[in-house]
C-alpha cells in the first residue's frame, strides 16, 4: 500500500490525514490548534503541523505530502529566511483603507482585468501597501514575501534557502499580483502596493509537480483551502458552499471571471481551471455567538430555530460581526432588524441567526450566476453545515437544491489527493469518490419574502 498526506493548515487549526493512494482510505490522521487571532508568527503552524505529525503517527512511510491552507496571509522574511513580523491573516480587517487606495490608484475594472480580484482587506496586495506605510523599517528588511502554505512546504521540505520557496496557482491567484491567465506574476502592482519589486516571491509550480530536497518524501505544490476542498469533493458543474470560519459560494470555470464589482474573484482551481468564488467573513460564528448570546447549545439553537416560522416573524438578523469582506464593509456591525414585542422571542432570533448566514451566503449565488455560472445545484461543506437547522433551511434560502456530504475535512482530502498525483504513474489525479457516498439532495420551495427582507435590511450598510 502507498501513502500520501494532506494537510490542512486552516485559520483554527492544523489538520493532517493519511491515506491509501490508491483508494483515498482514511489510515489515520492528526490535528493540532493554532492561536487565536488576526496575526499569527508562523512558527506556531509548524509546532501545530509537527503536533499533528506526531498524532498521525510520522510520515515515514508516506510517500509523499501536500499543504493546502488558508488564503491571502502575508509572511515576510529576511534575507536569512527569518520571519520579519507576525503574519496577517487573511481576516485582519486593518488594510482596508490600504484596499481603498489601491483602487483609487488603479480603477476596479483594470485590476479585474489584470488579475481577476479587485483588493479588499483580505487579498496579500493590500496587505502589503499597510505594511509599506505603517511599517516601514520592516518592510525595508523584507527579501521575500509568500503565503501560509508556501512557507510550510518550505519548512516542510527542509531546504531554506529562499530560492526554494514555491507556491501554486490557485493560492498565487489570491495575491493580488498574479495573472493566473498568462501565469505570471504582475510586479508592476506588486511595485504599486509594496513601494518596490525588488522581493523575492514563490516560484510557481504547476499542479502535477513536486518537490523533495531533504525531505524524505516528496512535497506536492499544494493548493490555497478552496481549491484544494474543490479536488476532494469532485463536484462538476455544481456549487460547493463551505460555512466554516468564513462562508465561501465557488465552481470551477474554464475562464477566470472579471468582476469589477469585486464581489465575484476569480481565483485558479489546483488543476488548469478557474474558481469563481465569492467569499464573506460571517459564517459558522454567527451561530456560534448568538447561541453564547442566548445562553444556550448550538444543539438547543438549531432546535429553536427550526421550531420557529420561516422568516422568523418578521426578525432579520445582519450578521456583519466582525465587519463584512462580501460586500465589502470592513468597518460594519451586525444588527437585528424587525423586532416587535410580539416576535422577540429566542426562537426567532435563533432562526433569524440562520437565516441570516444563510441569506448573505445567497447573495453570492446571487453574484455568480449574474457572471453566467450555472447555480442549479450546491454541495454544502463546512462546521455549520453539519447542524440539522442549516441542511434544512438552507434549500428554501438558496433556492436551489442541496446536497450535504459525509462530513470529513475536505481541505486535507483534497491536498492527499494532489499528493496521490504526484506519485501515480501517469501523474493523474486518482478517482477518489467513495469517501462522498450516494449523495441526498435536500429540496424546498424559495424564500423569496425571506430573502427580500434581508437585502432590504442589508441595503442600509451600503455606502450611500
Amino acid at each position: 500500500m502507498t501513502l500520501v498526506a494532506g494537510v490542512d493548515s486552516s485559520t483554527q487549526s492544523c489538520k493532517l490525514v493519511v491515506l491509501d493512494a490508491e483508494t483515498g482510505a482514511l489510515v489515520r490522521h492528526g490535528r493540532a490548534a493554532h492561536p487565536p487571532g488576526t496575526e499569527v508568527h508562523p512558527e506556531e503552524w509548524w509546532r501545530a503541523l509537527c503536533a499533528a505529525i506526531d498524532e498521525a503517527g510520522g510520515l515515514d512511510d508516506v510517500a509523499a505530502v501536500s499543504v493546502a491552507g488558508q488564503q491571502h496571509g502575508m509572511v515576510a522574511l529576511d534575507e536569512e529566511g527569518r520571519v520579519v513580523r507576525k503574519a496577517l491573516l487573511w481576516n485582519d480587517t486593518r488594510s482596508a483603507t490600504a484596499a481603498t487606495d489601491l483602487i483609487r490608484d488603479l480603477a476596479a475594472d483594470q485590476w479585474a482585468r489584470r488579475v481577476g480580484i479587485v483588493p479588499v482587506a483580505s487579498f496579500t496586495v493590500s496587505k502589503l501597501r499597510w505594511f509599506a506605510e505603517h511599517e516601514p523599517e520592516n518592510a525595508a528588511r523584507t527579501a521575500a514575501v509568500c503565503l501560509p502554505h508556501d512557507w510550510l512546504s518550505w519548512r516542510l521540505r527542509g531546504d531554506l534557502d529562499l530560492r526554494a520557496l514555491t507556491t501554486d496557482r490557485s493560492d498565487a491567484s489570491g495575491t493580488g499580483y498574479y495573472d493566473s491567465v498568462a501565469g505570471e506574476y504582475r510586479t508592476d502592482l506588486l511595485g504599486l502596493a509594496f513601494g518596490r519589486s525588488d522581493v523575492l516571491l514563490p516560484r510557481v509550480l504547476g499542479a502535477r509537480e513536486s518537490t523533495t530536497a531533504a525531505a524524505p518524501f516528496r512535497v506536492a505544490v499544494g493548493a490555497g483551502d478552496n481549491a484544494a476542498a474543490m479536488l476532494a469533493l469532485d463536484a462538476g458543474s455544481d456549487t460547493v458552499i463551505s460555512l466554516g470560519t468564513s462562508g465561501v459560494a465557488c465552481a470551477v470555470t474554464e475562464h477566470r471571471p472579471a468582476d469589477a464589482s469585486g464581489i465575484v474573484a476569480g481565483f485558479a482551481d489546483a488543476t488548469d481551471q478557474h474558481l469563481a468564488l465569492v467569499c464573506t467573513l460571517n459564517a459558522a460564528r454567527v451561530l456560534e455567538v448568538t447561541a453564547r448570546m442566548l445562553g444556550i447549545e448550538l444543539d438547543r439553537l438549531g432546535e429553536l430555530a427550526l421550531s420557529a416560522p420561516p422568516g422568523s416573524e418578521g426578525v432579520v438578523f445582519v450578521p456583519y460581526l466582525d465587519g463584512e469582506r462580501t460586500p465589502d464593509l470592513p468597518d460594519a456591525t451586525g444588527a437585528l432588524h424587525g423586532l416587535t414585542s410580539a416576535n422577540s422571542n429566542p426562537a426567532n432570533i435563533a432562526r433569524a441567526a440562520v437565516e441570516g448566514m444563510l441569506c448573505g451566503i445567497a447573495a453570492g449565488l446571487d453574484a455568480l450566476a449574474a457572471q453566467g455560472i450555472s447555480t442549479g445545484g450546491v454541495r454544502l461543506t463546512g462546521g455549520a453545515a453539519a447542524a440539522p437547522a442549516v441542511r434544512q433551511i438552507a434549500p428554501a434560502i438558496f433556492g436551489v437544491p442541496v446536497a450535504v456530504p459525509p462530513s470529513a475535512d475536505y481541505v486535507a482530502i483534497g491536498a492527499a489527493r494532489q499528493a496521490a498525483q504526484t506519485v501515480h504513474a501517469n501523474h493523474e489525479l486518482p478517482p477518489w469518490t467513495e469517501h462522498l457516498g450516494t449523495l441526498r439532495w435536500f429540496r424546498a420551495p424559495a424564500a423569496t419574502r425571506v430573502r427580500e427582507r434581508y437585502r432590504v435590511a442589508a441595503e442600509k450598510y451600503l455606502p450611500r
